[in-house]
């Protein structure tokens, strides 16, 4: 369908597919036999959780996955004294603490300086003005630093393809809202301090390795996915816009560059970006017809909207304005490579939800028809769930979402309400891009890890480039430090 596994030189997706056919079979008989003798009814669903159980090796890459979130709630002298109590791990999974000396909220992650060999993670802490905005954290020492100061609720971070880091602040609209600054030598700048009203920087070591990227307009900045050319798709997460008292909630946009990135080689001056100057657009599904759209149309095909072009333009606002199709409290988005590497874009973001109301979220992906058809904004965009939330039990109200390379499967992050109905703590899980069936949604998904604190969230995952490394955070948790954690054991 959209999305398949990648295949290594070794075969590894042929030897799947031989198992999975045997599994299958053997699956089909026992589920045959099991029908004619049942006195109850018959509950695939059931049988599909023990299967993606029972297999989660040759899926996941992971041994027995767990069976429910922990309801337990460690202390705030036990998670000092030992990380690594915060979180219960599926079998064959692995973590170590890579710092908690890093700023206590820390959210999103990049790698730096690449994906193959990272050395340290460049990461925003969603703290205030005059907490650490941005900081680096050294992986073999845990030591961080800060970067910048003066950020309102330091959110997305990425690296770019040019070779700088952006990151962005979850400030929602106006002219004070969140806004995007780019950072050019992530290493050599330190204590940074940013004038959020003039978006100017100054003091410290490396000021002006840094700017303010007014092209890409100003709201709750949350999702980023940018392709080589600096396309860079974004959304939005604010709970005034809605969906409250008729409004239509939050939206995505496409940022397309004047000026194209080229490369191969990294730029060396901040304004060689492509994000120095541009144009937003908005998405609408509106099916086949220019004004067929509006509620009850959130999924499938639409255009995307020219919004006007003009610096720190307010993009929340536009969302009615322009209308734009609108999501329930957008969050993190990541490419899908393995799309990418066919020549195709398509990105994925959670949509969170609001788990006391039951509304239990969902994982939402945009395609963006193929690189240069995206690149020259001729495509037309389709809006299709991925992976639906459903009850407190299960997976509920979606956060931040990470593409594993290799398998191409999607590690999903929860931030819900752990105290509603009955304790149960966040999870992550992970689940299978769609393959050869009848629908878009993932194949299935299992439960990898469960926090043991009530107060946290898991947040800001990231692969390296095997897949086999896992950088996440536990926010806000009890000890009131950070908790950065490097999971491994994926196969």
């Amino acid at each position: 369908m959209l999305a398949e596994p990648a295949t290594d030189a070794g075969g590894r997706e042929a030897r799947m597919r031989r198992k999975l056919a045997v599994t299958g079979i053997v699956l089909l008989a026992g589920v045959m036999t099991g029908a004619a003798v049942a006195s109850g009814p018959f509950d695939w669903g059931v049988i599909r959780d023990r299967q993606l159980a029972n297999h989660s090796f040759i899926a996941f890459g992971v041994g027995q996955p767990l069976a429910k979130s922990s309801s337990r709630q460690v202390t705030k002298q036990q998670a000092l004294a030992n990380p690594l109590s915060l979180f219960t791990l599926a079998n064959g999974l692995h973590a170590r603490v890579v710092s908690t000396e890093a700023a206590p909220t820390i959210d999103q992650i990049s790698l730096w300086p690449n994906d193959s060999h990272p050395r340290w993670l460049i990461a925003c802490n969603e703290e205030g003005p005059s907490d650490p905005g941005l900081q680096r954290i050294n992986i073999a020492t845990g030591k961080a630093a800060t970067i910048v100061r003066g950020t309102s609720d330091c959110d997305p971070t990425r690296r770019t393809p040019w070779g700088t880091i952006v990151f962005g602040e979850e400030e929602g609209g106006g002219p004070n809202g969140g806004a995007i600054y780019e950072l050019l030598d992530p290493i050599h700048t330190t204590n940074v301090v940013l004038d959020r009203s003039t978006g100017t920087f100054s003091g410290g070591t490396g000021a002006n390795n840094l700017v303010a990227r007014p092209a890409l307009g100003r709201m709750s900045f949350e999702g980023l996915a940018i392709l080589r050319s600096g396309v860079t798709y974004t959304d939005e997460d604010d709970d005034s816009v809605g969906p409250v008292n008729g409004k239509p909630g939050n939206a995505f946009f496409k940022f397309v560059p004047d000026h194209p990135f080229t490369g191969p080689a990294r730029i060396t001056h901040l304004a060689d970006s492509p994000f120095a100057s541009g144009r937003n657009w908005g998405l609408r599904i509106s099916g086949n017809s220019p004004d067929g759209y509006g509620q009850g149309r959130e999924y499938g095909v639409g255009r995307w909207i020219a919004l006007p072009k003009v610096p720190n333009l307010d993009l929340q606002a536009k969302v009615a304005q322009a209308g734009l199709t609108g999501y329930y409290r957008l969050e993190d988005a990541d490419l899908d490579r393995t799309a990418l590497a066919r020549g195709r874009v398509r990105y994925c973001a959670s949509s969170t939800g609001d788990e006391e109301a039951h509304l239990f979220g969902q994982i939402v992906c945009v395609t963006d028809g193929t690189t240069p058809q995206a690149n020259a904004n001729t495509a037309t965009p389709e809006a299709q769930p991925f992976v639906i939330g459903g009850t407190s039990r299960g997976m509920n109200m979606p956060d931040n979402v990470a593409f594993q390379p290799g398998r191409g499967n999607w590690v999903i992050h929860e931030d819900a309400e752990t105290t509603f109905e009955f304790p149960h703590n966040n999870d992550l899980w992970d689940c299978m891009p769609d393959r050869a069936d009848q629908d878009l949604l993932s194949d299935g998904c299992i439960r990898i890890a469960t926090l043991n604190d009530l107060t946290a969230e898991w947040t800001g995952g990231i692969f390296d480039a095997t897949g086999h490394r896992f950088f996440v955070s536990v926010q806000h948790n009890i000890s009131g430090k950070a908790a950065v954690i490097e999971i491994t054991g994926w196969q």
